[in-house]
């Protein structure tokens, strides 16, 4: 049997509370070249790995006659559609690396990949490290058993599962306590409900900010919501008690260079409801300004990131 190193990663408490993020198309359209892009995307996904962010939501705020029409994605290689490069590069991230080439054909979008960034998350792990999780690819072929499915965890050797399950399907499985049990597939949520492991982020589109608010996938919707603005309060008047806060679904959502605002002005459902400028804050529960008194004229979107989940890690987190 392989001898395996100490985990890196020690669980939390099991939790079933999440955090989320939403980010805009426009925070990448000051990158004139693919690398550009390609390095900003890396930069996003990794202040997303340091503070365990449960989902990503890319949301377009361009306004709509810039948008790209229907295109065949996976052949679109005219001017970069946004929504999609975010999305694309942010998912590829999130999935552990030996299953990557077999779940992302050669694209337009990845021909940067070397620039990425290692992500180092608990269910991406050297293959000397042992976890009660593992995140698994199905394989052709059957066991010698005859029945269910081989899957590559990135091992050395594969692993065989009771389950029958179609090629190229990725898994979270449960690892067996004991040499002679079997992997067991489960829930992708069950690290971090059940084990108390970040277990990597969801990547979720949106067509405009309101829908950011409305289409999420949790079923009684986000509970709490904190939209980000330089007209925002200070952190500190805005969350005055240093304590956790009472929330299932918390939502952060981060404006591009011109902010929130204009996400807004060019959502043509906000605008029906007479809602841009100002009335922007009314979406959110909170409104705040992550660092006021800047040294800057601006302050980039993935240095807000990190400068607000820093500040708003206390809502979760009181150690």
């Amino acid at each position: 049997m392989a001898t395996f190193k100490q985990p890196r990663f020690r669980p939390t408490e099991p939790r079933d509370w999440t955090v989320s993020v939403a980010v805009p198309t426009s925070i990448i359209g000051d990158c004139v070249t693919r690398e550009q892009r390609t390095t900003f995307a890396g930069r996003i996904a990794r202040v997303l790995a340091i503070f365990s962010v449960d989902e990503v939501v890319v949301y377009d705020d361009s306004p709509l006659e810039q948008r790209p029409g229907d295109v065949d994605r996976d052949a679109y290689t005219g001017d970069i559609d946004a929504a999609h490069f975010l999305e694309h590069l942010l998912t590829y991230l999130e999935t552990p690396p030996f299953m990557r080439k077999t779940l992302f054909p050669l694209h337009p979008n990845l021909r940067s990949q070397g620039l990425l960034p290692s992500m180092d998350m608990p269910h991406h792990p050297f293959k000397d490290e042992w976890l009660p999780y593992r995140e698994g690819l199905t394989l052709p072929g059957r066991p010698k058993a005859g029945t269910g499915t081989m899957v590559d965890i990135g091992l050395p050797e594969t692993v065989a599962i009771s389950e029958t399950i179609p090629p190229r399907t990725r898994l979270t499985l449960r690892m067996p306590e004991n040499e002679g049990g079997k992997p067991e597939p489960i829930h992708p949520a069950a690290p971090r409900t059940e084990g108390g492991y970040f277990w990597g982020f969801s990547v979720r589109k949106a067509s405009t900010v309101s829908n950011v608010l409305t289409e999420g996938p949790y079923e009684e919707g986000y509970d709490m919501s904190i939209g980000t603005s330089e007209r925002g309060l200070p952190l500190s008047q805005a969350f005055p008690e240093h304590k956790e806060a009472n929330f299932k679904h918390l939502l952060i959502v981060f404006g591009g260079p011109r902010g929130l605002e204009y996400a807004a002005m060019n959502d043509p459902d906000l605008s029906e409801m007479g809602i841009s400028g100002v009335r922007t804050r009314e979406l959110f529960d909170h409104w705040v300004n992550v660092l006021p008194n800047q040294g800057t004229r601006s302050i980039r979107t993935d240095e807000a990131m990190l400068i607000a989940l820093t500040g708003l890690r206390k809502l979760w987190d009181t150690t």
